[in-house]
């Protein structure tokens, strides 16, 4: 069931004149139902011959699975004979499986995504109905397999498994344990875990769970972690909403300006005989150089251990994000050097996506990611003077991910953004020397490609396509020759609908130089003759865009969707973004509240004179957690421009946001002479009483990420300076609303439909999603 405040407090406000002055019939509820056909859960059924991620086997053999018409099917790859086979006999299995189970199952539509397969590749386990089997291809027999080892351990979830596959290590009573994982029996590695001083317990402020952080060494034996000490930071409380007493959720979540913030000691600890070993270093703050978490890439970050396990290479992050200091640390003894360290007027950043540097203890250097030239690049350090050897790669664009590091051949292969003409957000992949020569582009095709290399690096598989355009599945050799084609993506099913793809755009930014990139959605029943209402959705980063992946998809949001309610939506990339260069990236550093808004607005003038239909006398706008903020700033900073605006999940006020992402992004909080700070002008309640249109503000009241306390901040405001508003609060939802999303998109178009476009809306549509019917019972 449903639960929520309706909307109240709804204003007074009169819709625009030019809405007024246009008046819209009634939007229906086949309208609403033909606009939910545009959405993912509609569309994505319809696309044909999406290869899901491969899972790779002994000799770089791979399997994925395949979605096709029908359902969906497995393939077996060799890339050594060039092959692309089935991986079974689908029909033999699923009629093996019915008898064995006694339920009825379909060759395409087998209950099961994953597969375990034998070192052999003749058999594999799997798991259907809440049991595991085991299949032998040859006989085409299934039979009852072990006990799945999830049920086993209740556990499963939060361990972390050694290389070798023989231990996994888990967090109890604020100490590190590991299982044997065939025997089970747990030995504890610590003994002096303390509640807000244990070790390598997870919590960033918006990010809290109970998996631990750390990293295996490459044999097994030794596990770099760290003791968090957060025994004096900063509580954040939020209550349930339930009959009864409220319960209380509590949590460490320190804050911009706090004295004291979560610090991780680093140790190291060696398994077989427990021993902890402290690196001598002072506590580090809990900081990442590629996010505001020591955990965003899935492991503990900026730790790098050499092969052997002797040395353990590392980063130390600042506050404020300006210093970074590159270390290496004596396992056995806990003794540490510093390398080198990198010290910039705004943020360090070590790449897109993934942590770029990397140490090579075999030839003492370090490859170091930096932006000194004002674009992402990778540098080669000695690793015994701490000095620059030289520049790796060179130029007008932007290393995002260092993939793989050739020693034997000393050759880096890496993905970058801007070198290739065209959109400067598609990404290829790149081999390099490590003396910065015989630069090769491996990728050739238009687009946007995703890469993943084999075990050995001799093959890696490559996925591309343009927002537009979908693509292909390839497989190429480490040179970038093009083996096999595996899939090609087919959207006969999708397009036969009258589904359209979005229209690629470039604008000038606001300072009339600088090229943005977005994507347009129109009415696929557009009539040029007709004036149409423009949305703007915004998520203005700093850490990523509105845009999200340049590769194609058969719907973003529900941007098509609202388009199909009779508006134009535009989605800009502004200055302020990463993927460009650092000068551009630091577009809004310490002025967030800029929210690339200057660049949207100018992006939306342009726009509306090259396609007359769009009415920028109706302009809209809506995003959700920095979108959210960036919304409430737009209508509150030019009132006259946005006429409706719907802010969802806002960080308003980054006092009140963790201390990380602000501190980052807009510097360490000041206090002036006169009291003022360097965060009142980024805060959205000191320009609330500017609101002149129509604005609906939403929020979960067990948000952890960002607090509730940040729209109520603005609706204190707003009810202070007697300006009307809308409310929409999910009293038991976190910060993206979970079930209730639906809903809330549900309002989203209302809002629009009545305010915008001054048309009715539909009463209490429904929404109705719905998974794959080709992964239904998986």
């Amino acid at each position: 069931m449903h639960t929520y405040f309706p909307g109240f407090l709804a204003g007074a406000l009169l819709v625009s004149s030019v809405a007024l002055a246009q008046p819209q019939p009634a939007v229906t509820a086949q309208d609403y139902a033909r606009a939910e056909q545009f959405l993912g859960y509609n569309t994505q059924p319809l696309v044909d011959g999406s290869a899901g991620p491969p899972t790779w086997l002994a000799g770089d053999r791979f399997w994925y699975r395949v979605l096709t018409a029908r359902g969906s099917e497995f393939v077996l790859v060799d890339p050594a004979r060039k092959t692309r086979t089935v991986a079974f006999d689908p029909a033999k299995l699923a009629g093996a499986l019915s008898a064995a189970s006694g339920t009825a199952y379909a060759a395409d539509r087998l209950p099961f995504r994953d597969l375990d397969f034998s070192d052999d590749a003749k058999g594999f386990a799997f798991a259907a109905g809440g049991k595991s089997w085991n299949y032998d291809i040859v006989s085409g027999k299934v039979s009852p397999g072990a006990k799945p080892a999830a049920a086993l351990n209740a556990n499963a979830s939060n361990e972390i498994n050694s290389p070798d596959g023989r231990l996994a290590a888990f967090i109890k009573d604020y100490n590190l344990w590991v299982r044997d994982t065939n025997t089970n029996q747990l030995t504890q590695l610590t003994t002096d875990g303390a509640k807000d001083y244990g070790y390598a317990t997870d919590n960033a402020g918006w990010t809290h769970s109970d998996q631990p952080v750390l990293r295996w060494s490459p044999d097994s034996r030794k596990i770099a972690t760290f003791r968090q000490d957060q025994r004096r930071v900063s509580d954040m409380y939020l209550v349930t909403t339930n009959v009864g007493a409220p319960k209380l959720k509590t949590w460490k979540y320190p804050l911009p300006g706090d004295s004291v913030i979560a610090t991780i000691e680093r140790v190291i600890i060696e398994v077989p005989t427990p021993r902890v070993v402290r690196l001598q270093v002072a506590p580090d703050p809990h900081r990442g150089s590629l996010s505001d978490d020591i955990s965003s890439s899935g492991t503990f970050d900026d730790v790098d251990w050499s092969p052997d396990g002797s040395q353990l290479a590392f980063v130390s992050t600042s506050r404020d994000h300006k210093q970074e200091k590159m270390r290496v640390a004596d396992a056995a003894t806990g003794a540490a050097r510093e390398v080198f360290s990198e010290t910039v007027p705004t943020q360090y950043e070590s790449g897109q996506g993934a942590i770029n540097w990397r140490y090579l203890p075999k030839t003492k250097e370090v490859i170091w990611y930096s932006e000194r030239d004002n674009w992402g690049h990778l540098y080669l350090y000695d690793a015994t003077t701490g000095q620059v050897k030289h520049q790796i790669t060179k130029g007008n664009w932007v290393v995002t991910k260092l993939l793989r590091v050739d020693e034997q051949r000393r050759q880096l292969y890496f993905l970058a953004d801007g070198r290739e003409p065209g959109n400067p957000y598609f990404s290829h992949l790149y081999r390099i020397g490590l003396d910065g020569k015989g630069l090769t582009l491996l990728t050739p095709e238009a687009g946007n490609h995703q890469v993943v290399l084999s075990p050995s690096g001799r093959y890696f598989v490559d996925t591309y396509s343009q927002p537009d355009k979908p693509g292909a599945t390839v497989l190429r050799a480490a040179d970038g020759k093009l083996l096999l084609t595996l899939e090609k993506t087919d959207i006969s099913r999708l397009t036969a609908t009258g589904w359209k793809p979005p229209t690629p755009l470039m604008v000038k930014g606001a300072d009339g130089q600088t090229d943005l990139y977005g994507l347009l959605f129109t009415p696929t029943t557009l009539d040029p003759a007709r004036k149409y209402p423009i949305i703007n959705y915004i998520y203005p980063g700093p850490q990523g865009g509105g845009v999200g992946s340049w590769s194609f998809s058969s719907a973003r949001n529900d941007n098509q969707a609202l388009a199909e309610l009779g508006f134009v939506v535009v989605v800009i990339e502004g200055s302020c973004n990463p993927l460009r260069s650092k000068s551009f990236h630091d577009g809004c550093y310490g002025n967030m509240a800029e929210n690339t808004l200057s660049d949207q607005i100018a992006g939306m003038r342009q726009l509306a004179q090259k396609y007359p239909y769009i009415d920028l006398a109706r302009a809209g706008i809506w995003g959700h957690s920095g979108g959210g903020y960036a919304t409430a700033a737009a209508m509150f900073r030019y009132p006259d421009f946005f006429k409706v605006g719907i802010s969802e999940s806002g960080n308003h006020e980054n006092r009140n946001y963790e201390d990380d992402w602000a501190e980052r992004y807009i510097g360490l909080l000041q206090t002036n002479p006169d009291g003022t700070t360097n965060y009142d002008n980024q805060a959205n309640t000191t320009f609330a009483k500017n609101l002149k249109g129509k604005l609906m503000l939403a929020h979960g009241l067990l948000d952890d990420n960002v607090p509730p306390a940040n729209t109520l901040l603005v609706i204190e405001a707003l009810t202070k300076a007697n300006k009307s508003y809308d409310l929409v609060v999910f009293p038991n939802a976190r910060h993206g609303y979970g079930i209730y999303s639906p809903y809330m998109m549900r309002r989203r178009w209302d809002y629009f439909v009545q305010n915008l476009a001054g048309a009715e809306a539909p009463h209490d549509y429904l929404m109705q999603p719905h998974p794959d019917p080709r992964n239904a019972g998986q």
